[in-house]
């Protein structure tokens, strides 16, 4: 038997008769456009099954905006994240009408974007997607820009001077925090190392080139040793890692630029070093959570995902009713730090 909400129970949430929650859903009457929201931010409140419907008829006269949005790696949890939240800040507007369209690449390769680019181009007013810097890449966002639609690099920037904009962390300030924790948390000067998903992802090579200047300026007694490249896959980083600490038994700390972060925290687990190595990773997901919590992981760099999303889809809207800026910009998000103690 089903617990799912019925209209009665829609109803009393929205302390409306059922009559009129039955008028909103088929639209046979006209209802107050503010009678009309009550019901729709209470289905959303009590999760009632027909929430799109209702949305359907609360915005159906709003402008609509037919967005898109292409992410990395669907099996990540931090991505996983960042389309919830695109989804829910796109359906929270209330003055127009938002059209989420959300597709990862699973292939990183720049046939792999380029197509799935051009696909999601014939449907979407704009895109906004996570994206090596390829020359491929740069070349279809120019065609999409002369084609009217505005492309923004999300969380790694990509096609400078050709992309709308760019919106994620200022990531040379978070390589630097990672280097800061380390050095500010080592016993005594040590190896320390850094792993990026790929050279392409212009995010990891600032966050790296971030760790690397904080150790040459404030901490040079520290030794950093060759960037090893992950492919932000778990695998290769558990593997990496152990074969790191075989070389290196005296490492101090590393820290993880891109994904692939289970990998390591694993790693550490095996040779039962919790507590011995200063470990820092990005993004608060339920893996770093239990690693801090278990003295794994000595910080997590995370992206207020909430506040991309709702920068994002603004500036996207923008972009759509003002025609390109002119001046490709970049919109700095406020990062968050995470330890064993504030989780």
């Amino acid at each position: 038997m089903s617990n799912r909400p019925t209209i009665a129970d829609l109803a009393r949430a929205a302390g409306v008769s059922v009559a009129t929650v039955d008028r909103v859903l088929n639209g046979r009457h006209p209802v107050r456009e503010e009678t009309a929201r009550r019901v729709y931010d209470a289905a959303k409140g009590i999760g009632y099954h027909a929430v799109g419907l209702l949305r359907q008829r609360v915005f159906e006269d709003l402008p609509q905006y037919r967005l898109g949005f292409l992410l990395q790696k669907p099996q990540q949890a931090f991505y996983q994240f960042v389309a919830k939240e695109m989804e829910n800040a796109a359906l929270a507007l209330s003055t127009v009408r938002a059209v989420p369209q959300v597709e990862f690449v699973a292939n990183s390769t720049p046939t792999g974007i380029t197509e799935k680019l051009r696909a999601m181009a014939a449907r979407n007013q704009a895109i906004a997607l996570v994206a090596p810097d390829y020359p491929a890449v740069t070349t279809v966002v120019e065609e999409l820009k002369e084609r009217g639609i505005p492309i923004f690099s999300l969380l790694s920037d990509f096609a400078a001077g050709v992309r709308e904009g760019y919106v994620g962390l200022n990531n040379h300030k978070v390589g630097r925090t990672a280097a800061w924790m380390i050095a500010k948390a080592a016993k005594r000067p040590g190896k320390v190392a850094a792993f990026v998903g790929s050279h392409r992802f212009l995010g990891h090579e600032l966050r790296e080139i971030g760790f690397r200047s904080y150790f040459r300026e404030h901490a040079p007694d520290f030794e950093v040793l060759d960037t090893m490249v992950n492919l932000d896959t778990a695998e290769i980083t558990h593997e990496a890692t152990l074969n790191l600490l075989q070389r290196h038994p005296d490492l101090t700390g590393f820290y993880v630029c891109g994904g692939g972060m289970e990998g390591a925290i694993s790693a550490i687990r095996e040779e039962k070093l919790e507590g011995k190595l200063i470990a820092v990773v990005n993004e608060l997901t339920p893996e770093s959570r239990a690693a801090l919590a278990d003295d794994v992981v000595t910080l997590a760099i995370s992206t207020p995902t909430a506040a991309l999303a709702r920068e994002t889809i603004n500036l996207m809207i923008q972009a759509i009713d003002k025609g390109p800026t002119g001046a490709p910009g970049q919109t700095f998000l406020p990062f968050d730090l995470f330890t064993p103690e504030n989780i």
